[in-house]
């Protein structure tokens, strides 16, 4: 299993067209094959700041998700709100291990 953290900084007066966009992402998201978990979170100090919590159930259910329609469509519509570029970091899964837990 896989999780990445993505971490993304918005630009101020795209915020609340950013949170709809991921929503939306996040809809379809948790219906694809492998998906454990996908969360939109953000700081709550700095509310331009938003991580994104991919799990998947391996890196080939990650990798497929970046080939998903909705995920093109987030991809090219939130690309010119973003303060600077996207950073995505790959964790593994220490606990639990059964996704029935998840």
């Amino acid at each position: 299993m896989i999780v990445t953290l993505v971490h993304v900084w918005v630009k101020t007066e795209f915020i609340n067209e950013f949170i709809q966009c991921c929503i939306e992402n996040h809809i379809e998201s948790v219906k694809e094959k492998g998906n454990l978990r996908f969360d939109v979170l953000q700081d709550s100090s700095d509310p331009a700041k938003f991580v994104l919590y991919e799990a998947y159930e391996s890196e080939e259910y990650a990798q497929a998700h970046k080939q998903t329609p909705h995920y093109i469509s987030w991809r090219d519509k939130v690309a010119g709100w973003m303060a600077k570029p996207r950073e995505g970091i790959k964790h593994t899964i220490i606990y639990p291990l059964n996704k029935t837990e998840w």
